[in-house]
């Protein structure tokens, strides 16, 4: 896989198209707090029919097989989903990094979630609303004091009672919490197989015991909600165990979930390269000194260069992601860590260089360089730290050999 394919540039062009025309000028406004990014985002997938494809993806899973029992699973690869998401990714990430990073906790990790781990009924109860974009998502793994040690650290508790599990504690950092009307919510949990382990369970807003704290104020990702969430004491139903009694530990399910979010990094950041490239060549081309463009300075044409030349290596990642996609092919952890590591690091060494190109104008609060460098930032810690991505990678490779 060389490129897009012609009908996925014909998207990508119209999904550019919507975002100039009704997403770049709610920036300022999204980023301000002053105008929430969710209706927004459902008139957005009105536009593009996401609701329909969701609804037909259910659909096609309910119908029987002709040679096997019981209804269809999700697959996997050829269906060129995975492209479409991923040019959607990069397109909003390009206008808004916020705005995708909120689209993306809600459909792709807690969508991703449940449509990976759920049972039929928990995919229908839980999954459809938030892919349809009825409902928003959050997904709630980080605690206070249980960051990169996210499971040994893990202080939120679910105990089994009578009809189900009361689920006490509280985690932070989480994307979408303080609007989200449902998550997935990781917890220590005794009594099955006779061993405390971490479990996710699907939790509703409405549930009593329930809270979650107003946005938290932050250096970038300002058109994305950040908060807490506590939980006093909520009692779930049996049913809310995600993938059922028999489903095995979710700390594996939790770390599949981390590796898709790093693979998912690879658009966010390609997209807001895209945009730095292209703000820093128009500018470049603009800016004169000394009686000339600056494009014509070799220092300016050097930061130029490579943010193009990081932008190359960054499709070439994604393109291969793509291609394992479609194929079935499941990319090892290492390699996730790996790309999310470059990625985040690229995507914020070149939003820096293009604030640097712009010297003044790229530094006033208002400019789009400006927005990505603070927005950047956040990716080499959400998903993982870049820290954390390299023990991984170092421990994988070692140990293998």
């Amino acid at each position: 896989m060389l490129d897009f394919t012609e009908e996925q540039k014909l998207a990508q062009s119209a999904i550019r198209g919507w975002c100039a025309q009704n997403l770049e000028p709610n920036v300022r406004a999204m980023e301000a707090g002053t105008m929430p990014v969710y209706p927004t985002m459902r008139a957005m997938g009105a536009t593009f029919g996401i609701p329909d494809m969701a609804r037909a993806g259910f659909a096609r899973m309910r119908e029987p097989r002709p040679d096997a029992d019981g209804p269809r699973k999700a697959g996997r690869g050829g269906d060129g989903q995975a492209a479409m998401m991923a040019i959607l990714m990069m397109e909003l990430s390009r206008c808004c990094p916020g705005f995708a990073l909120a689209f993306g906790a809600s459909l792709g990790l807690f969508g991703g979630a449940v449509m990976a781990r759920g049972t039929m009924a928990q995919k229908e109860a839980w999954a459809l609303p938030v892919l349809t974009m009825e409902k928003i998502g959050a997904w709630a793994l980080t605690e206070p004091g249980a960051g990169s040690d996210a499971f040994g650290s893990m202080r939120t508790t679910a105990r089994r009672v009578d009809g189900g599990w009361v689920l006490k504690g509280s985690k932070t950092f989480i994307t979408n919490a303080p609007f989200a009307d449902s998550f997935v919510v990781y917890a220590k949990a005794g009594g099955i197989g006779g061993e405390e382990d971490v479990r996710a369970f699907l939790v509703s807003r409405e549930s009593k015991g329930v809270a979650t704290s107003a946005p938290f104020a932050k250096m970038g990702m300002h058109a994305s909600p950040t908060g807490e969430i506590f939980l006093d004491e909520v009692f779930v139903a049996a049913d809310a165990l995600l993938g059922g009694e028999e489903t095995p530990t979710s700390r594996a399910a939790a770390k599949a979930s981390l590796s898709n979010e790093r693979f998912g990094m690879t658009p966010m950041c390609l997209g807001m390269i895209e945009r730095c490239l292209a703000e820093s060549v128009k500018y470049a081309k603009e800016r004169t000194q000394w009686g000339k463009p600056i494009a014509t300075f070799q220092l300016i044409q050097d930061k130029i260069a490579r943010i193009y030349q990081a932008r190359m290596i960054m499709m070439t990642l994604l393109l291969r992601q793509l291609e394992a996609d479609a194929s079935g092919v499941a990319l090892p952890m290492a390699e996730a860590s790996a790309c999310k590591l470059y990625c985040a690091r690229a995507a914020t060494d070149c939003a820096l260089e293009a604030v640097q190109l712009m010297g003044g104008a790229g530094y006033m609060s208002g400019s789009v360089v400006e927005m990505l460098a603070r927005d950047a930032k956040l990716l080499q810690i959400g998903g993982g730290t870049d820290e954390i991505q390299i023990l991984r990678i170092a421990r994988e490779l070692l140990e293998a050999r």
